[in-house]
């Protein structure tokens, strides 16, 4: 993988972060430890994880076990974890919770709970930094607006 490649899937994946909590903030109505519109935090968790797959395909291309995506099948999870567990077992832990939080209890289980929802979100952040180019700096969870 190019650096130039890797740069530009580093920013996607920010965007799509940065997006997240955009949606997070302005729509999702945070009231006291929870989100109001759950439709809207379905939407971020749904968001933050495409940005959570961007990181880890870029991941592993850059370690060279790189998924190969068929015409007309989708990529398993489970071909993602087999991947980082014979890689780095730290990312496949930050992985699971990225899934878990984001797409399961986010998405598809509707979660509310701010901590949650941010703690998926931060997962997703250690992810993104682990393909940051050179010399780039680190996302950090202040720089998000959430």
């Amino acid at each position: 993988m190019s650096d130039k490649e890797r740069q530009s899937r580093h920013r996607e994946a920010i965007r799509y972060i940065q997006y997240a909590s955009e949606i997070l903030r302005s729509k999702a109505q945070k009231k006291n430890k929870y989100y109001e519109d759950d439709k809207y935090v379905q939407m971020a968790c749904a968001t933050a994880y495409n940005g959570v797959l961007i990181a880890t395909e870029t991941y592993l291309a850059m370690k060279g076990k790189a998924i190969e995506k068929k015409k007309y099948a989708r990529v398993n999870v489970d071909d993602y974890r087999t991947r980082l567990t014979k890689i780095d077992k730290g990312m496949l832990k930050t992985f699971n919770t990225a899934y878990e939080i984001l797409h399961l209890l986010g998405y598809y289980e509707g979660e509310t709970k701010a901590d949650v929802i941010l703690s998926g979100i931060d997962a997703a952040i250690d992810l993104i930094n682990k393909i940051k180019p050179v010399g780039g700096s680190d996302l950090k969870f202040e720089q998000i607006p959430a």
